[in-house]
This record gives C-alpha cells, sequence and structure tokens, in this order.
C-alpha cells in the first residue's frame, strides 16, 4: 500500500490532484483517503463548526462526514471539485446532527436591510514587527478570540456563507455550489455577515475606548514624583 508521502510526489515534482488521490481512495487505498483528510481537514472542521457552534461536534460530525464520503467514494465521477462535494457530506451530517438534537431554524434572509459595502481607502502599512513579540501575540489571541466569538453570533444563513468565502476564501461559484444557492444569495449574505461583524465589533471599540493609552494612579504619581525631583523639591507632598 503507498505511503502518504508517496502520493504527493508521484512521476513528477507536483502532487497528485484531488481527482486522482480520489480514484485510488475509491480503489481501496487508505493512504490515499488520509491525504484527502489532511487537505481538507481545515476546511471542513470549520464547516462544521459554523453550523454547530461546538468544537467537539464539529469534531464529531466531520469524523461521521469523512466516514460516509469513504464510503461512497466511488460514487464521486468529478463533476463538481473534491472540496465542494466534501462540504456538502458535512453540511448534510451537521444540519441532520442539529435537527435531531434541538432542531435547525431557518433564518429568514431580509435583503431591504442590506446597505452597499464601499471598498476602504488604503491605509499606510502598520508596522508589524510587534504583532512578533509576546505582548502583540497575545493581543492576536485576544483578537482572535473576539472574532471567533462574533462569528459565532452571526446567524447560521449568514455564518456559513462567511466561513466559507472569506475564512476558506472559496470562491462564491464554489460556495454557491456546496450550499445549493445561487450565487447573488452567496455574495449577499457575504455582505450582511460582514456588515454584521463590523456592527458588533465596533461596539467593543468604543467600549475599549476609554481604556485606551491608560493614565492610571501609578503613572500618575511616578511623573509627579520625578519632576518635583527634578525640579528640586525632594518628595513631593501628600495628596490634600
Amino acid at each position: 500500500m503507498a505511503h502518504v508521502e508517496t502520493l504527493l510526489r508521484p512521476r513528477a515534482a507536483e502532487p497528485l490532484a484531488d481527482h486522482e488521490v480520489a480514484a485510488r481512495a475509491a480503489a481501496g487505498d487508505a493512504a490515499a483517503f488520509a491525504l484527502i483528510m489532511r487537505r481538507h481537514n481545515r476546511l471542513l472542521f470549520r464547516t462544521a463548526r459554523a453550523i454547530l457552534h461546538s468544537d467537539a461536534e464539529a469534531e464529531d460530525a466531520l469524523q461521521e462526514a469523512y466516514l460516509r464520503a469513504w464510503r461512497a467514494i466511488d460514487g464521486f465521477r468529478g463533476e463538481a471539485k473534491l472540496s465542494t462535494w466534501l462540504v456538502r457530506i458535512v453540511i448534510n451530517e451537521s444540519l441532520a446532527r442539529l435537527r435531531r438534537d434541538r432542531g435547525a431554524q431557518v433564518i429568514p434572509l431580509d435583503a431591504s436591510a442590506i446597505e452597499p459595502i464601499s471598498d476602504h481607502a488604503r491605509e499606510e502599512p502598520m508596522d508589524d514587527d510587534a504583532d512578533r513579540q509576546p505582548e502583540g501575540m497575545a493581543m492576536r489571541a485576544e483578537l482572535r478570540q473576539l472574532l471567533e466569538a462574533s462569528i459565532d453570533r452571526l446567524p447560521e444563513a449568514f455564518r456559513t456563507v462567511f466561513i466559507l468565502r472569506a475564512v476558506e476564501e472559496m470562491s462564491v461559484e464554489d460556495v454557491a455550489a456546496a450550499l445549493d444557492l445561487p450565487e447573488v444569495t452567496v455574495r449577499t449574505r457575504l455582505f450582511r455577515a460582514r456588515g454584521l461583524l463590523r456592527e458588533r465589533l465596533s461596539q467593543h471599540v468604543d467600549l475599549a475606548l476609554s481604556d485606551v493609552f491608560a493614565f492610571d494612579g501609578l503613572r500618575c504619581d511616578r511623573i509627579v514624583a520625578a519632576v518635583l525631583a527634578r525640579a528640586g523639591f525632594g518628595a513631593p507632598p501628600s495628596t490634600p
């Protein structure tokens, strides 16, 4: 049985295409199917996570979806992309779990509430050196958690489109095929999702503005003491 690494370098240096790996998996090659999973794990986990709101449930749904895919891989004919075919399977599995566990809700799409989104003006690049420092890494982790929480609060109809299109950067055509939606609906839901996220994140920004460049009591005392000492007054007098 071929090893996974050998599949990455067949006759030439280029890796096998998805349809070639799928053909080997359909022939019973477990290593080929393992390669399929490694290629698509992140996309499919994020898809399940967008629907189920739980890391643990998403993992369970993903495993079950892979088992379904393994049993049906010989039926894959390549009319659609392998990623699209797999996304459909994991979506169906995730929605089935919702219906079984707590009932799926259909979120109506109010197209009249959608505002056009203009392109942002180009800004001068910020120095990203700080992002690689421990403080910067901690801030990025906090921002990621804030973004994940905000994405989780999106209506399901918007959330799944946002994950596939904005996070995983699938094309509008592929997202539409995976979700069985018109392309215009994909674009509409993506715009609305971005608008809701901006609104949510701006609320956090507004709350945090009062704490920007905090000037706490210790800093105030330190500056007063330093200035008085340099001015020759010695220890600062006690605050009246």
